[in-house]
């Protein structure tokens, strides 16, 4: 017993401190896209077609990308030789509605809003989500269960993932919702007690992602269940998760 508290005084306090302060991001991280009209030329297409998803449009205005389809791949900034198409260390990406996903010029990027008051009222200090991989790579599984260690520690916001749907608040979707899953995710979703809340966690969930239009699969949950919530991403960073959930709860402002 006392060799454990030795270690533990030696170890020290190891949950970082997000989100009071920004959190540790690596060089390589692309965030929300940055698009600069003003720099493209009359014409030019370069980024719509190197784009493997279609998450990308052009109009008068210039570009727009939709961030629930993008992947956060380069393809598109590395393709535009005037530098119109940019990706930012901005991890703040989630959205309470499908549109806010829609990145168009010159536009403010929009923040998700906190759920209803009575809504928070009731989920605001415990929430607990049944997590569903509908069909998916285990990327985006992998990052949101990154946020139960002990560096993110989401435990410490009254936010829990369990195993029984009976016990949960709500769903936390990931993957492209094969055939094969989504009779399995409307049960599920069925076995969550009213009120409850859906997050759509990841490109996949939100338009299909990589799989997007494949016979095997529904394009995410549109038409399936609501969604309350969109995170995008190919898969979310964990800050970009654990951003969006707390920003839903009304936890930052």
């Amino acid at each position: 017993m006392l060799l454990s508290l030795l270690e533990r005084i030696r170890q020290g306090y190891r949950t970082m401190p997000f989100p009071r302060t920004p959190p540790p991001l690596a060089e390589r991280f692309r965030g929300r896209p940055v698009l600069e009209p003003g720099r493209c030329a009359d014409g030019c297409r370069a980024c719509l077609e190197a784009c493997p998803v279609g998450a990308i449009s052009v109009t008068a205005d210039g570009p727009v990308i939709d961030q629930g389809l993008c992947l956060f791949c380069p393809s598109c900034s590395e393709a535009c030789p005037q530098g119109a198409v940019a990706f930012s260390r901005d991890y703040r990406l989630a959205g309470r509605a499908r549109t806010d996903l829609v990145l168009e010029p010159a536009q403010t990027p929009p923040r998700a809003e906190p759920l209803e008051k009575d809504l928070r009222r009731l989920f605001g200090r415990s929430l607990k989500l049944r997590q569903v991989s509908a069909g998916g790579c285990n990327a985006c599984e992998a990052d949101t269960n990154v946020l139960n260690t002990l560096a993110w520690d989401l435990g410490r916001f009254g936010i829990q993932f369990v195993a029984s749907p009976r016990h949960a608040d709500g769903l936390l979707v990931t993957g492209p919702v094969s055939d094969n899953m989504r009779e399995a995710l409307l049960a599920t979703w069925e076995a969550v007690p009213a009120p409850k809340l859906v997050i759509a966690c990841g490109a996949c969930a939100i338009g299909g992602g990589p799989f997007r239009d494949l016979p095997a699969v529904h394009n995410g949950l549109e038409g399936i269940i609501p969604v309350d919530l969109f995170i995008p991403g190919c898969p979310p960073h964990p800050a970009t998760i654990m951003d969006g959930l707390l920003r839903l709860l009304g936890r930052i402002d």
